[in-house]
């Protein structure tokens, strides 16, 4: 049976002053550093069955990834755009506080009716879902009875997830995804079946704050 290991990269600035990211390549902060050290450390106490790590290309993920590998006798990295950060075109770079204001009824609409938005010059969620989806079943394919780690991003991780439990990308504020957190899923009979949602254990000594933005 395969495992997947779905990891939300570590806190950035621009995650601690509420900054819409989607594809615009940030590096960690120093507590995501720490987050993705915490989480290092845990990983390192699981029995992984010929583990596989797979990040976005983009710095905060493959940041995470570095950091988780080396606690796991520096495991080599494949990079796969599939898990690249939504784009959320216009929005990037842009904190939360000016959307409300420059995009009022998009923005009412993200929060009520999220499968419904397409972002002004970037994606929507069913494109993101769509290419995050074949990456991961790719990723059961190459290692079938193995522990895969996926790093990845918010929105990503929320769409996956809502598209694999049958949520549709209706679903997405239902999940919750904080920086740094561990979703396991295993692959069996065709299906994947959810383990762990959200799990910040390892982070339990840590401060909290950000969150899931």
């Amino acid at each position: 049976m395969a495992v997947i290991y779905l990891v939300r990269h570590g806190q950035t600035k621009w995650n601690r002053e509420e900054v819409f990211r989607g594809q615009a390549d940030i590096p960690l902060n120093d507590f995501g550093r720490c987050q993705a050290e915490a989480l290092g450390k845990t990983l390192r106490n699981e029995e992984l069955n010929n583990p596989v790590l797979v990040a976005s290309p983009l710095k905060r993920a493959t940041e995470t990834a570095e950091i988780v590998s080396a606690h796991l006798d520096d495991i080599s990295i494949s990079k796969d755009s599939s898990y690249l950060d939504i784009s959320y075109g216009e929005w990037e770079g842009k904190p939360l506080t000016e959307i409300r204001k420059k995009y009022p009824e998009l923005y009412q609409a993200w929060l009520k009716h999220p499968e419904e938005v397409i972002f002004p010059g970037g994606e929507t969620l069913k494109n993101a879902a769509d290419r995050a989806e074949k990456g991961i079943f790719q990723a059961v394919k190459n290692n079938p009875e193995g522990h895969t780690i996926i790093f990845a991003h918010r929105a990503i991780n929320k769409v996956l997830l809502c598209r694999l439990l049958g949520l549709g990308e209706q679903g997405f504020w239902k999940i919750r995804q904080d920086t740094a957190c561990l979703n396991e899923l295993a692959f069996s009979n065709r299906s994947f079946i959810l383990v762990k949602l959200n799990d910040t254990c390892h982070l339990r000594d840590m401060e909290r704050d950000a969150g899931d933005f």
